[in-house]
């Protein structure tokens, strides 16, 4: 049997930046991540201004941004055929005003680095936290798949969407009307980074540009997988060809079904994060969809909150259950707001649009305006870039 302060349950980026920030406030922290390294392919990796001005407030912005990444500055769409520019992130007043591409493996490899220049911190990989130990209605920490007892003052799972850990809380279901397939489209490398969405009658498609590769979003229907696969490879790729110049080379990068990997898309939030001796975070406390690219840094600040709320009063030897609930109050707005916006997005936009047959003659006038008027494209850029009630770091570092 182990014992410790505090017990993480899932190594994504709310798992490891809570890891590192508890460690840092002086707590035993262990982080159990089932898998034996962070190498997933197709995983978010967008860091957004929001949680680049957290690393900033560590002093480990510099560093972080040693990692291989690519900048988006700027965001344009292709809406019926016409090139359009709609956000601009370089306005923000934030140390880095950009998104930073960068994989998610060397993201979390990074954080778990940091993390282990204190001592009270420890990684354990291939070791799942398959079991919550309850007594008497607490939870007492984690038995892993290995049988061994991991006793802690806090769990805290941070598992995912597909945690089984949060079950029994109350939960509301939002739903999306698309998933997508993500692939990769060769290409060549050029100095402005070429980002963009491609919107048009029964189209959404999305390119990131990664450099020497597009990261492509194939949005479609939701349940419409099988149809699709039933149509054929080829059939497939001739669609991604019909985008645009920028996938001519998909017979390159999509050579079998093997290389299409399916996001099922679900959005749903709980709504408590909280029962004693457990704390849920970060996609297990609220999935999102994967418009504007935001999980990964609500989940961010999700662990940011925790530790600010949580990590003082459990250094000092107090009980943290009393103070659960008020990592879920103060996140909660921001959650919903997201989530509101995203489901307009899907019934207003998304929807209508893959179900269109009718030619989509010109773009609307909401992006004709963005396009018209560079003032305007920052307002999309504050939501996307630093979302709602963004937070700072307040939470101690041990001495």
């Amino acid at each position: 049997m182990t014992e410790t302060d505090i017990c993480i349950i899932g190594g994504g980026p709310a798992g490891m930046v809570a890891g590192l920030l508890f460690a840092r406030a002086g707590l035993k922290t262990i982080v159990l991540e089932k898998h034996r390294d962070f190498l997933r392919d197709f995983r978010g990796d967008t860091v957004h201004p929001s949680t680049l001005r957290i690393f900033s407030e560590l002093g480990l912005l510099d560093e972080l941004l040693q990692r291989p990444h690519q900048k988006i500055e700027r965001l344009n769409a292709r809406i019926a055929g016409r090139d359009m520019q709609v956000v601009d992130l370089t306005h923000l007043h934030v140390p880095a005003p950009y998104v930073a591409l960068m994989p998610q493996w060397d993201f979390l490899d990074f954080v778990a680095d940091a993390a282990r220049r204190y001592p009270t911190f420890e990684l354990r990989q291939s070791c799942e936290g398959a079991e919550l130990i309850e007594e008497d209605g607490h939870v007492r920490g984690v038995r892993t798949g290995d049988g061994e007892e991991i006793r802690a003052r806090l769990t805290i799972a941070a598992d995912g969407r597909d945690s089984r850990h949060r079950d029994g809380l109350p939960t509301t279901v939002i739903g999306a009307p698309m998933d997508v397939f993500w692939f990769r489209i060769p290409k060549v490398a050029q100095p402005e980074n070429a980002t963009m969405g491609v919107f048009d009658t029964g189209t959404l498609f999305v390119l990131i540009d990664r450099g020497d590769y597009y990261q492509c979003a194939f949005v479609f229907a939701k349940g419409g997988a099988e149809k699709i696969r039933n149509e054929g490879l080829d059939a497939f790729r001739m669609r991604v060809r019909a985008i645009g110049p920028e996938t001519a080379t998909v017979d390159q990068g999509v050579s079998s079904w093997d290389d299409v990997k399916l996001l099922t898309v679900t959005v749903d939030r709980l709504e408590k994060w909280e029962r004693p001796g457990l704390l849920v975070i970060g996609d297990a406390a609220h999935a999102m969809s994967p418009i504007g690219g935001v999980g990964i840094n609500l989940a961010v600040q999700d662990a940011v909150a925790a530790a600010n709320i949580l990590a003082a009063p459990m250094a000092a030897g107090d009980d943290p259950d009393t103070l659960l609930h008020k990592v879920h109050d103060r996140r909660i707005r921001a959650v919903k707001l997201t989530q509101g916006m995203q489901r307009m997005v899907q019934d207003t936009i998304i929807a209508p649009l893959l179900a269109s047959t009718e030619p989509l003659d010109s773009p609307p006038l909401a992006a004709k305006l963005l396009d018209r008027i560079p003032l305007l494209r920052r307002i999309p850029a504050q939501i996307i870039g630093m979302g709602f009630r963004p937070e700072h770091v307040r939470s101690p570092e041990a001495k």
